[in-house]
């Protein structure tokens, strides 16, 4: 999940100010807790108070080392000498922690791979572009192998008044436990709940009608068996006479009619109960499967609401046709993640309700397992880098340029064209793997 917007002129802690809006906005996602929000919206307050007037406030007005309330979130970044190479003016300790700094940084290129605050590169040139703050948010697996959610927002300043040359940026996250803990921590929190005592319920009785008496004499009767904890779950089954009945000869309609029922019962029940959840996810991967058998039908479907089919994430338009476009999309990327894993493991129709429910984390724990599974190196990818590697280490070297790229046997190099025709070597490119892999089969072919 990536997504990034717009700061407005008036946001404040309110939460309704967090909406979807057709002009500027930031969505609020339910996996980023209040005060993750909450400091972004201090910071943009804090970045109005130094306009003054001015399209951009002045770099000299910021002091980001005394701002106690997100001064440790916090990143300045200086694009005086070029926008290619930002040097970092100011970074916070929390922020430092975070990304494994231990030695003094100058530029961003200088920062480990992975980290969070490489993350930044991804939407700095959108501020400079827009000339306006952006904030965004995204969940991606650090250099400790973690998943990290992340909310932060980027500010422009000026020094001149007019141009854009530094920006400040604050950041913050939260990591996830990995599916094993949190299943280990729900059983726990489960038992423990089971053990206290069920609380008495009043007999309801008018204080000031026949049968009043003095307090300390009013009956309390026990809580009926089924009460509060596993209501939520055992009471869901009712919700079943609101989804239409489907057939085995139904078509896509009627599966996406009963898909999209499930899911209504999902809203209205706000995500509390996780049986509702796993019959609606049910109800949208047994649609998955025959839009499958159907494409035409399908790709009519997708048309009608304005979506896109993509290779690598064929499940995102199911879920979205299910739940809706404007669902989180946290949780709408969680779900076409679990509808993925059922069909990598061909689950059969009507199968993955009890694939849910039966594997270790449920959902959660289902999508932990799909993520797993999909950083997994591809065998067939890595006898081709394999082969790539043979390949350039057999030709012929075309020239020997004196240049400092770290220790690596293949290194990826940038060059410029001269006027003579001839190529000047410029830097390497470092901390992409993916992309050097990508280029080394290039050349290899």
């Amino acid at each position: 999940m990536n997504m990034v917007r717009g700061f407005g002129d008036h946001l404040d802690d309110d939460d309704d100010l967090w909406q979807e809006d057709a002009e500027v906005s930031v969505e609020r996602p339910p996996s980023i807790g209040d005060d993750e929000r909450r400091m972004q919206v201090r910071a943009y307050n804090y970045w109005v108070s130094l306009l003054k007037g001015r399209d951009f406030p002045a770099v000299e007005d910021i002091e980001p080392g005394t701002i106690g309330e997100f001064g440790q979130n916090s990143v300045l970044l200086d694009f005086s000498a070029g926008i290619e190479h930002p040097a970092i003016i100011f970074l916070g300790n929390a922020l430092r922690a975070e990304c494994g700094v231990e030695a003094e940084v100058t530029q961003i290129t200088d920062v480990p791979a992975r980290s969070l605050l490489s993350r930044l590169t991804d939407h700095y040139l959108q501020i400079i572009a827009n000339r306006v703050p952006v904030g965004f948010e995204a969940e991606f697996t650090n250099q400790r192998g973690s998943e990290i959610m992340y909310r932060g927002i980027l500010m422009p300043f000026s020094s001149s008044g007019d141009r854009i040359d530094f920006i400040y940026g604050v950041i913050n996250w939260k990591e996830q436990v990995d599916a094993a803990t949190e299943a280990e921590l729900a059983v726990e929190i489960h038992q423990a709940l089971r053990s206290v005592p069920r609380p008495a319920m009043p007999v309801p009785v008018w204080e000031d009608g026949p049968n009043a008496r003095p307090v300390h004499d009013r009956v309390s009767a026990p809580i009926p068996v089924g009460y509060g904890l596993d209501d939520d779950e055992d009471g869901a089954e009712d919700d079943e006479d609101h989804i239409p009945e489907v057939r085995d000869d139904d078509g896509l309609a009627e599966r996406l009619a009963a898909a999209r029922a499930g899911a209504d019962i999902v809203k209205s029940a706000d995500g509390r109960s996780r049986a509702a959840l796993y019959r609606a996810l049910g109800l949208a991967y047994d649609f998955a499967l025959l839009a499958e058998a159907r494409p035409e039908d399908f790709a009519e479907l997708v048309e009608d609401a304005g979506l896109i089919v993509q290779a690598r994430a064929p499940m995102t338009p199911v879920v979205k046709l299910v739940f809706g476009v404007g669902y989180d999309k946290t949780r709408l990327t969680e779900f076409a993640a679990a509808l993925t894993q059922g069909r990598r493991h061909a689950v059969p129709l009507g199968g993955l309700r009890h694939f849910l429910e039966t594997h270790a984390g449920g959902l959660k724990g289902v999508v932990q397992a799909a993520r797993a599974e999909r950083r997994a190196p591809d065998k067939a990818r890595t006898d081709r880098d394999a082969a790539a590697r043979a390949v350039l280490q057999a030709m012929p070297a075309r020239g020997i340029v004196d240049i400092a790229a770290g220790d690596e046997e293949f290194v990826l190099l940038v060059a410029r064209r001269t006027v003579e025709g001839s190529l000047a070597v410029l830097a390497p490119v470092t901390g992409d793997d993916a992309l050097l892999a990508r280029a080394m089969r290039r050349v290899s072919r």
